[in-house]
């Protein structure tokens, strides 16, 4: 069981003022919320770590010149990307299933056989070792979080990893495929960092530029408060993302949507200059995503208060409810909402998490084999993609409570 206490809160970072991808100043605030966990995907090996993890604020604004949306109060030096950083989705079959159709079709699309492959944020380094080895390619990972021992690769075969965040200073690592996957989302000044990746990608003009990023569109139709946390600074729609790209120096080749709709991803080529999209065109999509941003605002909070009010009616009737998922979606929910006895534990597949507990709240994770003995009358599932999933293992122990899907 969990209870809420006092968080250390640091002291607010100065609020950017300028929009980290055009550098308008026309800015239009339209959700926020205070103190929520820096981190979500850090393993807390107890109650009172996670209780007294430090928080920050989330200041919500939506640039009315090129439709880029940002947390204006984010502040990079509170958020850690280490070891301690477990956002692998690679224990569910579902998932594994997408990512490897994934990297079949990048291979087959981008004629990627014996070629060098780079990956930006390749977490533990689950799909630059599925093209590599399905290619029989040659790789270099870069990320903070990766962990030697949960590689699938040995550092003396195909793939090799760099602990550290990828920079001007790695710009020599020439490649025929540069691959960033669910990243830019974390990185607040996206139009220099997306002139980093030009520049080292230089005169080569066949270099494939393959990103993915959340979908900000299908997040404010459904009113996916969940899905807004510290750790994503940056959120992109289709349109805004291409067009990042055409003013930092691509040709945007595709853009297109996947899984469920919930990521976006975009192929890209280095273009001899730098081009932004026609005014006509950028002022009828940003139109259109300010739509969605209102609407967003004006509903919000009722989502919100309905989720509380279902809760709490359930804990008064003596219902169990349990959430399955704790990564980021699950402790957003939580720490928006208010969540504290309401729900006793969550429940996790990915072993590392196991025994750990959620940041904020203090819930503490358990295996699914758990929900024999304790018998929940509601599953709340943090992503409908995997309730079908999460079902057939819930009716294999036995077990018929309600699910609902976020």
């Amino acid at each position: 069981m969990s209870v809420v206490s006092e968080s250390r809160v640091p002291e607010a970072a100065p609020q950017t003022t300028d929009c980290p991808s055009c550098g308008s100043h026309a800015l239009k605030a339209f959700y926020s919320v205070d103190s929520v966990p820096v981190n979500s995907c850090v393993l807390m090996r107890t109650a009172e770590e996670a209780l007294t993890y430090p928080r920050g604020r989330v200041d919500m604004v939506f640039c009315e010149d090129c439709g880029f949306i940002f947390n204006r109060a984010f502040d990079l030096q509170l958020i850690e990307y280490s070891e301690r950083y477990e956002e692998t989705q690679g224990f569910s079959p579902t998932f594994n299933r997408f990512h490897e159709a994934l990297a079949k079709q990048v291979i087959e699309r981008y004629g990627l056989n014996s070629k060098k492959v780079v990956e930006i944020g390749c977490g533990k380094g689950e799909f630059i070792t599925m093209v590599c080895e399905l290619g029989e390619n040659e790789g270099v990972g870069f990320d903070p979080s990766y962990v030697p021992d949960r590689s699938r690769a040995a550092p003396s075969e195909r793939v090799r990893f760099v602990t550290d965040f990828y920079s001007e200073r790695y710009a020599g690592e020439d490649a025929d495929f540069v691959c960033c996957k669910m990243t830019l989302e974390h990185i607040p000044r996206v139009e220099a960092f997306m002139r980093t990746v030009r520049r080292a990608a230089g005169g080569r003009p066949d270099t494939v530029v393959f990103f993915q990023v959340p979908e900000i569109g299908i997040i404010l139709r459904q009113r996916g408060f969940w899905d807004i946390y510290y750790e994503h600074c940056s959120y992109f729609s289709p349109e805004s993302l291409a067009d990042l790209f055409q003013r930092t120096g691509f040709e945007v080749r595709d853009v297109w949507t996947g899984y469920g709709d919930q990521y976006l991803m975009i192929e890209a080529v280095p273009a001899p200059a730098a081009q932004a999209m026609e005014t006509a065109g950028r002022a009828d999509f940003v139109a259109t995503l300010a739509a969605e941003v209102d609407s967003f605002a004006g509903a919000v909070e009722s989502i919100i208060d309905g989720w509380r009010k279902k809760l709490r009616g359930a804990a008064m009737r003596g219902e169990r409810s349990v959430l399955w998922g704790s990564g980021s979606k699950a402790v957003s929910f939580l720490t928006t909402v208010g969540i504290t006895t309401e729900v006793e534990i969550v429940v996790d597949i990915n072993p590392h998490r196991q025994g750990m507990y959620m940041p904020g709240t203090g819930h503490r994770i358990v295996r699914p084999e758990a929900l024999r003995d304790y018998r929940p009358d509601n599953v709340i599932v943090m992503n409908p993609v995997y309730e079908r999933e999460i079902a057939e293992q819930l009716h294999g122990m036995g077990l018929k409570p309600r699910i609902e899907s976020l």
